[in-house]
């Protein structure tokens, strides 16, 4: 069984479908010819989260027969990805779908129907990619390139239509649609980073500037990237994990006969595979601002809607009903020794410490966006994401740079109930949290083994501040911790001026009371809230 094998006049479905996997209902010939012709989306970035997201919920709607075209994909960065996962395969790739109950689902994706490099050094490809932006029907660029991508600098914005960073690449063929005769077209990225329209936009704007100025390019071309008539950046909010290809699900896809199933590794160190493996759940919130119309990817479960609610959604997901959650997770997990998050949520005390988190404390501070329940969408975090056992995650990797992220995952909802004038006395497990950091930067765990804190820039700094306490010693001065929950970088407000230094403090000296002081005290808070 290989992907290649679907497009075989005589392939049979019997074998396939038999073995649960899900292949495509509609013309994948048709629909490339009529995307290569009248192509609609494009999409920059080329990694796993494309291809088990944007790519599979576009098959999705594909499937129902509602819509007619693919998506072309380009790749700005690492380009074996192109030559070594995509070209092979003739795009196709498989969806591996890792199930909470610890079963898979698989579905071949077929909507990919061409891939590119996008850089001039590849002369074809570039050629291709200037015909499509210069494409009247070219509704929507797409982007996940991470938050990295969207970096622009002095040196490259002196290049020219010859810039080698992303957005110089995209300014330089949206210069051919403005040429092509100043056609609209919506720059949509669906990257995981807050307000991420605005980079698009930033990155644009700046080349375009910079080109104007050095006298590149017409001026009118500023006004056409800067008229929302004709180019859009909405925001999006995007949530779904692909972790590297697993070998648990190699090992089940070649037990099928399946035998597209090796990892291919770049030299750029990206791990991928003609398979994709990924969490069943999965969100896409875009704002519904297309100059040119857009592909109807709410076949596939996408939804559409304002601004202000795609801020609201990416508000709740970021600071009360998920993020806050994973960084509590983290904190006492790698404190009590875990190295998975899946294995975390067996634990009752740190399954109730993060349910009652977001149930209790978090929830009366949540804006409901609407289109999304908050209860519901903790209920899908508590009982389904987090538990999967596929999901190779650790609380290790969760806690990297943990300390940039206190004042956004708590501080905005200690903020919202002073702001509120709401009861300061029902955030008990929240101090909690952040009295759990001070013992975590000992980097000593529960039984007072060492381990190695994740990366953070400023743990050293930190770690200073902490390091006249010793855990297990009784009658210690704790004024130290002045220096550390009076810091606004940090937590986003002085937790003194705000009222919670003390019972913080309290905590801290329970938690390092001694060898097991860290379940001791989760267990009594938790048990008590």
């Amino acid at each position: 069984m290989k992907l290649n094998d679907i497009l075989s006049e005589n392939f049979q479905t019997a074998e396939w479908e038999a073995k649960g996997y899900q292949l495509p209902h509609y013309d994948i010939a048709a629909v490339a010819k009529k995307t290569h012709d009248e192509p609609t989306w494009i999409h920059f970035g080329a990694g796993n989260i494309f291809r088990a997201f944007p790519a599979a919920i576009l098959n999705d709607a594909l499937n129902t027969g509602k819509y007619d075209r693919g998506v072309i994909v380009a790749e700005s960065f690492d380009y074996e990805i192109i030559d070594k996962a995509y070209r092979p395969y003739h795009n196709l790739s498989l969806l591996v779908s890792l199930q909470s109950n610890g079963t898979i689902e698989k579905k071949v994706i077929a909507s990919i129907t061409e891939s590119l490099k996008a850089d001039k050094q590849f002369g074809e490809d570039w050629a291709r990619l200037v015909q499509i932006f210069q494409a009247p029907s070219l509704q929507m660029v797409t982007f996940t390139i991470t938050e990295k991508g969207y970096s622009f600098n002095d040196a490259d914005l002196a290049r020219g239509l010859d810039a080698v960073f992303a957005m110089g690449k995209l300014t330089a063929l949206l210069y051919e649609r403005f040429k092509a005769g100043k056609l609209p077209v919506t720059l949509q990225s669906t990257d995981n980073c807050s307000h991420n329209g605005d980079h698009v936009k930033a990155g644009v704007k700046a080349y375009a500037e910079r080109w104007v100025k050095d006298g590149i390019v017409e001026a009118d071309f500023l006004d056409y990237i800067n008229d929302d008539k004709k180019v859009t950046y909405p925001w999006s909010m995007i949530d779904k994990i692909t972790p590297r290809p697993h070998e648990k699900v190699q090992a089940m896809l070649a037990e099928d006969g399946f035998e597209d199933n090796d990892t291919i590794i770049t030299e750029k160190h990206t791990f991928t595979a003609p398979f994709v493996n990924a969490e069943e759940v999965q969100y896409l919130v875009c704002e519904d601002t297309y100059t040119n119309g857009r592909p109807p990817l709410e076949l596939g479960g996408a939804l559409y809607t304002t601004r202000k609610t795609v801020d609201e959604v990416e508000t709740m997901k970021v600071t009360t009903c998920l993020n806050p959650l994973h960084t509590a997770m983290s904190i006492y997990g790698c404190m009590l020794d875990y190295t998975l998050i899946s294995a975390e949520m067996a634990d009752e005390d740190l399954r109730a410490f993060i349910q009652k988190i977001g149930y209790i404390e978090a929830m009366p501070v949540v804006t409901d966006p609407g289109v999304l329940n908050p209860y519901e969408f903790i209920g899908t975090v508590i009982n389904k994401r987090l538990p999967n056992p596929f999901m190779p995650d650790a609380p290790q990797r969760i806690a990297t740079d943990t300390s940039q992220k206190l004042s956004i995952r708590f501080g905005e909802t200690i903020k919202k109930y002073i702001d509120r004038g709401l009861d300061k006395n029902n955030l008990i497990l929240i101090p909690l949290v952040l009295a759990g950091y001070a013992r975590y930067l000992m980097a000593l765990d529960d039984n007072l083994k060492p381990f190695e804190p994740s990366s953070d820039p400023l743990l050293a700094e930190l770690q200073t501040i902490v390091a006249p306490l010793e855990v297990g010693k009784a009658d210690q001065d704790y004024s130290c911790l002045k220096n550390l929950y009076s810091r606004k970088d940090v937590f986003g407000l002085d937790l003194y001026e705000a009222g919670f230094g003390e019972q913080i403090e309290g905590m801290v000296k329970e938690l390092f009371a001694g060898k097991g002081a860290v379940r001791q005290t989760l267990h009594k808070y938790v048990a008590a809230r």
